[in-house]
């Protein structure tokens, strides 16, 4: 069976059905392909991998230090949790600035921090809040109106005066006492906020009037200074007259926030415990 497989029958041409020419006689040495040439490979035997390996003592040094630094770890957690508990027990809140989300400048957050029937009440006093800053930016606007028709400039830097100093005045002193003491239900906050929302109150009552008695000229967008700048520019005793409406929408929610937050004092019983609590101050500060 060997020798059948010795000879190759398409060794010639003749045979050969791939061939050029099938019936000519020519050598088949001509269609035949070299083979490659076998590429060589080099291997070097002589370099050698260096593999770590590591000890058992090595590994048992690796291990009691990560139950070290475990340890270390798990010691400033409690730590940290029995500061944060002795800080809530102490009436301390950390409040992070969340508001505006743009920019944020102050914490706010009436949705999670103040009781659901406080709620309303808390968004329509942020409404005066928010309210107070609308009347101060118009205000400016129209008494710059006025500098520039020949008002002078003393207006214009009293009403920038009333700007920078009303709007973070009004949340420092009245609207961040009344937001503490919704979350707290503190009563010295809430006569802290009696004492000066009565303050923004009153303000808003005579801008919308705005006699020349306490303000000087037209620096204020009241009733008087309107007519007064319409008999000289339509245009800026129009923008005069849209501020006192302004002033005064301002000063009759303001009113009803005052007595919605007194009457929520007062069926609390807050009243009697602003006392004693007045009272307990008052006898620590003199010990």
């Amino acid at each position: 069976m060997s020798d059948v497989y010795k000879d190759n029958p398409f060794a010639d041409d003749e045979i050969n059905p791939f061939a050029k020419n099938s019936g000519s006689a020519t050598p088949a040495s001509n269609s035949k392909l070299s083979p490659l040439p076998p590429e060589p490979v080099d291997y070097d035997h002589s370099a050698t991998v260096d593999i770590p390996l590591d000890t058992s003592q090595e590994l048992e040094k690796k291990e009691k230090e990560l139950l070290a630094r475990e340890a270390e770890l798990k010691k400033k957690e409690e730590e940290l949790k029995r500061r944060e508990d002795a800080i809530k027990k102490a009436g301390v809140v950390i409040e992070e600035k969340n508001w505006p989300p743009f920019f944020p400048i102050i914490h706010h957050d009436i949705s999670n921090e103040i009781p659901i029937h406080l709620q309303k009440l808390q968004y329509v006093a942020f409404t005066t809040l928010l309210g107070l800053v609308v009347c101060l930016i118009w205000n400016t606007i129209a008494v710059t109106l006025a500098w520039i028709k020949g008002e002078g400039p003393t207006i214009w830097f009293l009403a920038i005066i009333y700007l920078i100093s009303g709007v973070p005045g009004a949340f420092v002193f009245w609207y961040r006492p009344l937001y503490r003491a919704m979350r707290t239900d503190s009563a010295l906050r809430f006569g802290q906020f009696f004492l000066c929302y009565s303050i923004h109150i009153g303000f808003c009552v005579v801008a919308a009037v705005a006699p020349p008695i306490f303000f000087k000229g037209k620096s204020l967008t009241g009733m008087l200074p309107a007519l007064e700048v319409l008999s000289d520019s339509a245009l800026v005793g129009i923008f005069y007259l849209i501020g006192f409406a302004f002033f005064c929408i301002e000063s009759l929610i303001s009113i009803w926030v005052i007595q919605q937050v007194y009457a929520y004092f007062r069926g609390s019983g807050k009243a009697e415990s602003m006392k004693r609590e007045a009272a307990r101050s008052t006898m620590m500060a003199a010990l």
